[in-house]
């Protein structure tokens, strides 16, 4: 008579005392994870693994950002070009009327007709005339100083009353009024204690700053107006610092 076999049990058999650490925390076969029973959690390292320190380089690097760049070498500032409409208008209204005119007198001299009076004159002027004639020598003049005027137009940026200001941004340019600048310096200056009145004067490469005093000495008032004159041009951060001249004498005595 054959004997059936045995169901299975329900629960598994309770493991060794020694196998139990390995198993249940996933930690390898051969028992090199330990056999504490406050391992570490799931996840972790193990004993012989660091830790990686993630420092703010690895982290731009993650982000597809660089390291953020120091401040870069200050540029070179130039002046702002004037944009000269004035000359410009006036040198293209004079060429199209003279061209225009000169175009419609070879027109009619071609339909058949007579040229203008003017033409014929100056025409006869320029074949009989000598060269050192007085007409020829004068009119030789203004044309090369109107082709000077031209030049030194088309090859200086103009805008004389505005100063450069230093570029923090390299897609920002700033310009300072010299009449604002000069407010600015001249209100610095009246807050010296003794100045009276202060005329200040803002060029492109040089300040020159007079001031009457009716009391204190006056060399210890040109030593403070200069300094707050000095330090007033630092904060309006000029890109080429002017030169500064201060000048400190008594206000004129009243007949």
């Amino acid at each position: 008579m054959t004997t059936p076999p045995e169901p299975p049990p329900d629960h598994e058999p309770a493991p060794a005392p020694g196998d139990e650490p390995t198993r249940a925390r996933g930690g390898a076969p051969d028992g090199s994870a330990g056999s504490s029973p406050s391992g570490p959690p799931r996840g972790a390292p193990s004993d012989g693994a660091r830790v990686p320190v993630l420092t703010d380089a690895d982290a731009d690097a993650d982000a597809g950002t660089g390291p953020t760049p120091g401040p870069g070498p200050a540029s070179r500032v130039r002046r702002f070009w004037s944009v000269r409409r004035i000359p410009a208008a006036v040198l293209a209204a004079l060429v199209l009327g003279g061209a225009g005119l000169l175009l419609y007198d070879v027109a009619a001299v071609r339909a058949d007709r007579t040229a203008m009076a003017w033409r014929r004159e100056l025409a006869d002027g320029l074949a009989t005339r000598p060269l050192d004639d007085t007409w020829v020598v004068v009119g030789a003049a203004v044309a090369v100083v109107l082709g000077l005027w031209l030049l030194i137009l088309a090859a200086t940026p103009g805008l004389r009353a505005i100063l450069p200001m230093r570029r923090e941004h390299a897609d920002v340019r700033a310009g300072l009024d010299r009449e604002a600048a000069a407010l600015a310096l001249r209100d610095r200056a009246m807050e010296v204690s003794g100045v009276q009145s202060v005329r200040v004067r803002v060029g492109r490469s040089k300040v020159a700053v007079k001031a009457a005093s009716h009391f204190r000495a006056l060399d210890e008032v040109r030593a403070d107006v200069e300094a707050a004159v000095a330090a007033g041009v630092d904060e309006l951060a000029l890109a080429h610092p002017p030169a500064l001249t201060v000048r400190v004498a008594r206000p004129p005595r009243k007949a």
